[in-house]
């Protein structure tokens, strides 16, 4: 579960927190995602549907998003939803601290932690786990 206002990521099991993370988000966070290149982090359910090693980022989890009901308002605004909207690490060339991590909303839309975090992340969840995002 995300909470976008808050800027805070829990993983839960059984109906309780597991472990809880501090997030940057996209660089325009309020408000869900309408279009490619708001810098807005979407609002929802979505899925976690792929493992990525090798991203640009210290890994990744892809989200499904656009969803349907994303492709609809995009579509009804003639506009294109976006997509690659990921749970991940740091840029593999910046530290936390150049990009101001966590204080600094800087991602394109995507939820980011630190390089540790995603690799505590990566381990404790799988393909299909269940993403809900909070304004």
């Amino acid at each position: 579960m995300i909470n976008k206002s808050r800027r805070v990521m829990e993983l839960w099991s059984n109906g309780a927190t597991i472990a809880k993370y501090h997030v940057a988000l996209g660089f325009e966070p309020v408000g869900p995602k309408q279009y490619e290149g708001d810098g807005k982090t979407p609002e929802g359910v979505y899925t976690i549907v792929q493992r990525n090693e090798k991203s640009s980022f210290f890994r990744s989890l892809k989200l499904n998003y656009p969803n349907t009901t994303d492709e609809m308002n995009a579509a009804a605004k003639g506009t294109k939803p976006g997509g690659l909207i990921m749970i991940h690490g740091l840029p593999n060339d910046r530290t936390a601290e150049i990009m101001g991590h966590p204080n600094k909303d800087w991602t394109n839309g995507c939820i980011a932690v630190t390089d540790a975090e995603i690799m505590d992340i990566w381990r404790r969840v799988d393909n299909g786990t269940a993403v809900l995002i909070m304004p």
